[in-house]
């Protein structure tokens, strides 16, 4: 066990991690040349095409040194804020550490979050500055940063590039010589950490774990401490670029176990796997995430629900941080609503049900979690539009906030300033972390970033903006519920929860929005915004009219009246049979308002 090294690579996005990853596994001869493409690991078409890591993922590395054998477990994670909760399982799992800084970028926001994340896991830092090799770095002042930041001495920082593999072997020595290896006793009942699970439709449920004390042997009878439930362990392996079978997995090591599971919610990921004959006690795994933004996701064609729930159940042992329960919607039928940790994972999950699961589905209007009090002291919380009490019952709401981190250039600070307080923030904190690099602190509401802030905030620095955000609780607020009408029918899937500041510059933006959306049809549509029985915005969508008239040559005007006086009368029979069919687009549009 002396011989094994657990670490993980966290960084901002796009500094440069699953490159770095790559050269390492190409350096230890892990992976042949035939089998050698950019970002290895990122298995996903989506990561390779948005060139992001979604996912956290685990590969075993041999690696001969000073004439002794050491085996690396590697655990590659994301860098957007979205995806914190993939980055809190790997670190749970490691020893160490590599913390990634772009030469050229410097200290990020994910960067000094992600960093914190570690410390408080107690591992064991090892700081890297890489792409050296650009014509923009700047390695003296990056330097100077990360110092500033961790206490280190200059020295410690490993200068290196992951695009040409400068300082690969510094690493992997500096791996060997400052990251401990596990403690652990083979000796001890199993104990055994989940922090990972894909489903396979041939083998069922692969589980990923950590073993911590113990062994586990192939045909061993294992238990779940919170389900306590019995399995075989059918297959148990180390994890290379494929999964490689052997005859026990031993303490300290990373590895994966197939028992036939088909149910994906006898998995949980973060509890422990112990033998049934010999039971060890649970493991303190990461902590339970918690949703921050809530949409419905509804299937296109509503005989196709029981397919969506499957696919939905599958996705959420790849993605344990997807939480979703049933919902009805007068518009839309029968459906889902989930909760997500962000924008970015929202599409995300929109994207994976379309190409993984061939599942058409429309997404409504996003909002996050509000809690309510009643006139009786009653607290609801309100995730979902239809969840909000009737106002007369309302004593208060309150809703999330969140303490954003901001790192940016300083001619940038204007900018910045004029939109968080667009968007109801509050200015916390300001420093200068280099002359050339300034941190700002706000508090804001959770629900102004949820729409369109990043897109915002990248496009007023020039992509010079770093964000990450932590919530900070509740607070009150005067949040009112938004109705879309159509013809005086509400559109349940189209309600918004809002500040009433807000209402109608919203109302009247969305309304505007569905006015060249929505088809014309025989009939006029009235097209409404309204809070209780107030409308705050209303748009009129024209009929489509034939000419009634045109057979009239001449003659005296009351026949020509008399025929529209009839087609008046018409249309207005059809206004109230008629029914108005919502295209997808338009559910959409209501993200993309800008």
């Amino acid at each position: 066990m002396k011989n094994i090294r657990n670490f993980c690579i966290i960084a901002h996005i796009d500094h440069g991690k699953s490159t770095l990853a790559d050269r390492l596994l190409e350096y230890t001869n892990t992976i042949t040349d035939r089998d050698m493409m950019d970002q290895v690991l990122d298995d996903m078409d989506l990561e390779r095409e948005k060139g992001i890591t979604i996912k956290s993922h685990a590969i075993q590395i041999n690696y001969r040194f000073e004439n002794q054998d050491y085996i690396f477990n590697l655990i590659d994670t994301p860098g957007h804020v979205d995806f914190s909760y993939e980055v809190s399982k790997a670190l749970a799992s490691c020893e160490g550490a590599l913390l990634l800084v772009d030469a050229s970028q410097g200290i990020q926001a994910q960067t000094i979050s992600n960093l914190y994340l570690a410390l408080d896991c107690d591992l064991e830092i090892i700081p890297v500055i890489n792409k050296i090799d650009m014509d923009a770095a700047k390695v003296p002042e990056v330097t100077d940063q990360i110092v500033e930041l961790i206490g280190c001495k200059p020295t410690d920082i490993i200068l290196a590039s992951g695009r040409t593999g400068i300082g690969i072997n510094d690493i992997l020595s500096a791996i060997i010589h400052r990251i401990p290896a596990p403690k652990g006793d083979p000796t001890l009942p199993l104990q055994a950490l989940i922090f990972d699970s894909v489903f396979n439709s041939f083998r069922g449920i692969i589980i990923y774990f950590r073993i911590m004390n113990g062994t586990l042997s192939k045909n061993d009878q294992i238990q779940f401490v919170s389900t306590e439930k019995n399995y075989f362990a059918e297959e148990v392996g180390i994890l290379k670029l494929k999964m490689q079978p052997k005859e026990k997995v031993n303490a300290g090591d990373v590895g994966y176990i197939i028992t036939g599971i088909k149910n994906a919610k006898e998995v949980k990921v973060g509890d422990t796997i112990t033998l049934a004959k010999n039971p060890g006690k649970a493991i303190d795994g990461f902590e339970e995430v918690k949703p921050m933004v809530f949409a419905g996701i509804f299937p296109v064609v509503t005989d196709d629900f029981e397919e969506l729930r499957e696919c939905m159940e599958k996705l959420q042992l790849n993605d344990s941080s997807l939480t979703f329960e049933l919902e009805t919607s007068q518009a839309l039928g029968f459906g889902f609503r989930c909760g997500f940790l962000g924008l970015l994972h929202l599409e995300i999950i929109q994207e994976r049900l379309e190409r993984e699961y061939n599942q058409t589905v429309i997404t409504t209007v996003p909002n996050v979690s509000f809690r309510a009090t009643t006139t009786k002291q009653e607290l609801i919380i309100v995730d979902n539009p239809i969840k909000m009490p009737d106002p007369v019952k309302i004593n208060s709401i309150e809703e999330p906030f969140i303490r954003a981190q901001i790192i940016t250039l300083p001619e940038f600070i204007g900018n910045i300033m004029k939109l968080c307080l667009a968007k109801r923030g509050n200015l916390l904190n300001q420093s200068y972390l280099t002359q050339t690099r300034v941190e700002l602190i706000f508090e804001m509401p959770l629900t102004e970033i949820v729409f369109d802030f990043y897109d915002k905030l990248k496009s007023s620095t020039k992509g010079y903006a770093s964000f990450d955000y932590t919530p900070c609780g509740y607070r009150e607020a005067d949040i009112v519920k938004m109705d879309i009408l159509l013809n005086n029918e509400k559109v349940d899937a189209l309600s918004s929860l809002i500040h009433r500041s807000k209402t109608h510059e919203f109302g009247r933006r969305l309304c505007e929005k569905l006015k060249e959306l929505l088809p014309k049809q025989q009939f006029q549509i009235a097209i409404q915004a309204a809070v209780g029985a107030k409308v705050v915005a209303r748009e009129n969508i024209s009929a489509l009219r034939k000419d009634v008239t045109a057979k009239c040559y001449g003659g005296d005007v009351s026949r020509k009246r008399k025929l529209l006086e009839k087609q008046k009368e018409g249309k207005k029979r059809m206004k109230q049979i008629g029914n108005i069919e919502i295209p997808q687009s338009a559910f959409l549009a209501v993200l993309k308002l800008d």
